[in-house]
């Protein structure tokens, strides 16, 4: 059975953010992940992921949350340095949250300026940063309207440019069905470059059950192919966070 961690920017919004932490680990979870942790500090989550024995699979860069503003800079031109400035505080963040990847928004751009400018960035983070694991991911432009990293083939080319071995792809199966329609046939091609994964369901992104996207033949695929990284429920719960984790049991 893959190793599932909760997305808790997604998953026990029922309960204030330091109360999610517990939540997470009496539901059996092991890890969790935390899109934008930075308006919290760092060392209340560090006290709650100590408590509780869990560990930070994931968060975001920029800071702070996107909502309602820019979904990242790294691959918009004239905005290298405040990538530079961001990423730095980003890395902080991860350092101190132990946190096992963090995730490289490309941002909305278009173009073959935005291109360079994204593997220029992503080129620099690697090298800033060597020991910590960095990801990119496609994400599907339905959700983020002119998001640059919209496709799977040039997540692969970029990866591929960079050559780094602390950059791989995040796979979400959300924008895999939204951007291919064919989330085991997109799996089958990328996953020699994945490092962390994503689930929800389609069309409505809630529990990966019921709906368009086989979860048992795909978790099935990641046990078979002995996936070692986290899967990471990132989904809006149709009920309460509980209530909806049958899933897990019946996987």
């Amino acid at each position: 059975m893959p190793k599932f961690c909760a997305n808790l920017t997604w998953l026990f919004t029922e309960l204030p953010f330091l109360e999610r932490f517990e939540a997470a680990k009496e539901a059996g979870f092991e890890a969790v992940e935390v899109l934008f942790p930075y308006d919290v500090n760092a060392q209340d989550i560090v006290n709650e992921l100590g408590k509780h024995e869990l560990q930070m699979a994931l968060i975001n860069c920029p800071p702070p949350n996107y909502t309602g503003g820019d979904q990242g800079f790294a691959a918009v031109p004239g905005l290298e340095e405040r990538f530079k400035k961001d990423f730095g505080r980003a890395l902080r963040y991860a350092r101190t949250l132990g946190a096992r990847h963090l995730h490289i928004m490309s941002g909305v751009a278009e173009g073959p300026e935005a291109k360079e400018t994204y593997l220029n960035n992503l080129r620099w983070a690697a090298a800033e940063a060597p020991t910590q694991s960095l990801t990119i991911e496609p994400i599907n432009t339905e959700t983020m309207p002119g998001y640059f990293l919209n496709d799977f083939d040039l997540g692969r080319a970029i990866v591929t440019a960079i050559d780094a071995p602390n950059l791989r792809l995040q796979f979400d199966t959300f924008h895999a069905a939204k951007i291919t329609g064919d989330v085991l046939g997109t799996w089958a091609a990328t996953r020699d470059i994945t490092t962390h994964v994503q689930i929800a369901q389609m069309p409505d992104r809630g529990e990966p059950d019921q709906g368009e996207i086989d979860y048992p033949a795909f978790f099935a695929d990641l046990d078979a192919q002995d996936y070692q990284g986290w899967v990471a429920g990132e989904y809006t719960p149709r009920t309460t966070t509980v209530d909806g984790l049958g899933w897990i049991t019946d996987t």
